[in-house]
């Protein structure tokens, strides 16, 4: 039987990077809070490095629960979210350029970890994992300073866990990475096309 792919997320580059697996899929949010969510992980002492799947598990479970019995016979979701840890502390979304460029200066001359979790549900099954990258930024100098300040403006940051994207104009704060390059942007595509490979055959080639 073929199975129909359902992306649980409202990100476009996510959106982006599935396409590189397959253009045949649809995209359903899940109807959760998800900072009620992460405020409830935080009181039960979740590790940093978990927080993203745990999420991620509840938006993919969230949208399953959210189709009827025929449409989740023939039907996988998958459900995935970013954290940004810096020592053991999780950088979200900023919520004011101060917010962004406290963040992003913090970040600079160091190395933090970008942990994607992703869920797989399906009818009889649930599959979980999360990828690590290690980012490292640039140190606090002059030009880091300004770097930062013109990115902040650019608004790029506010939408954007950790205040950056590398797939844009965060590239410039970065001196290198350790691990899949996708994951960072949002999700670990070749390994997501492993896991889904043992689900079931995208094509009926």
């Amino acid at each position: 039987m073929n199975r129909h792919l359902i992306l649980g997320s409202a990100s476009p580059r996510r959106r982006e990077l599935l396409s590189l697996i397959t253009e045949d899929f649809t995209v359903q949010l899940a109807d959760i809070d998800e900072r009620a969510l992460e405020d409830d992980l935080g009181r039960r002492n979740v590790p940093a490095l978990k927080v993203s799947e745990e999420l991620a598990a509840a938006k993919a479970q969230a949208v399953f629960g959210q189709l009827d019995t025929e449409t989740r016979a023939s039907s996988i979701v998958i459900g995935a979210d970013t954290s940004v840890i810096l020592d053991g502390e999780i950088y979200g979304k900023p919520v004011s350029k101060e917010d962004a460029v406290r963040m992003l200066t913090n970040l600079s001359g160091k190395k933090h970890t970008v942990a994607t979790g992703v869920c797989i549900v399906y009818e009889g099954g649930i599959k979980r994992f999360t990828d690590e990258s290690l980012v490292e930024f640039y140190p606090l100098d002059d030009y880091q300073k300004e770097t930062i300040r013109r990115y902040v403006e650019s608004g790029d940051p506010m939408d954007k866990a950790g205040a950056y994207g590398i797939q844009s104009g965060g590239a410039l704060l970065v001196k290198g990475i350790e691990g899949d390059f996708l994951n960072v942007v949002g999700l670990p595509v070749a390994r997501l096309a492993r896991e889904l490979a043992s689900v079931y055959i995208l094509s009926s080639n």
